[in-house]
């Protein structure tokens, strides 16, 4: 019988890697990729955490193993990554002037990179108060 299969209850069932909390799993190693969690189960048991917990079946050899070659694609990648975002401020220099008027009329006036937390009509009001001069107040000892 090959590794990719186990018997159960007397079937042969493929071997899962990928199992959720709250699952009754047999004996090994099992990691929590978002959290960095590992689970060492010595018998047969079930998995912390609820449904949405994904953990994976794996031996600490191959996680180890998985470290250089992760940071082997991502060298090999970052180049591209480089010239993707020189083009992308390349193109935002050149053709900033001719395409904002463009955007304003297709989105309306909305801007992502813009946050206008206070909202339009706060900054409406405070700018017409700073624009009216104001008024002197006047005492009772000036006014004589």
């Amino acid at each position: 019988m090959g590794k990719n299969y186990q018997e159960k209850e007397g079937r042969k069932t493929m071997v899962r890697v990928r199992h959720r909390g709250g699952e009754e799993v047999g004996r090994g190693n099992y990691w929590n990729f978002s959290t960095g969690e590992r689970v060492s189960q010595d018998k047969d048991g079930i998995l912390p955490g609820d449904t949405d917990t994904i953990y994976y079946k794996a031996t600490p050899a191959l996680i180890l193993a998985a470290g250089p070659v992760l940071g082997l694609i991502y060298a090999a990648f970052l180049p591209f990554i480089g010239i993707a975002m020189v083009m992308r401020l390349a193109f935002s220099k050149l053709f900033s002037g001719r395409g904002e008027g463009l955007t304003k009329v297709a989105i309306f006036n909305w801007r992502p990179k813009e946050a206008y937390l206070a909202g339009r009509r706060h900054a409406k009001k405070r700018q017409e108060k700073t624009d009216r001069p104001k008024e002197e107040k006047v005492t009772g000892n000036e006014a004589e």
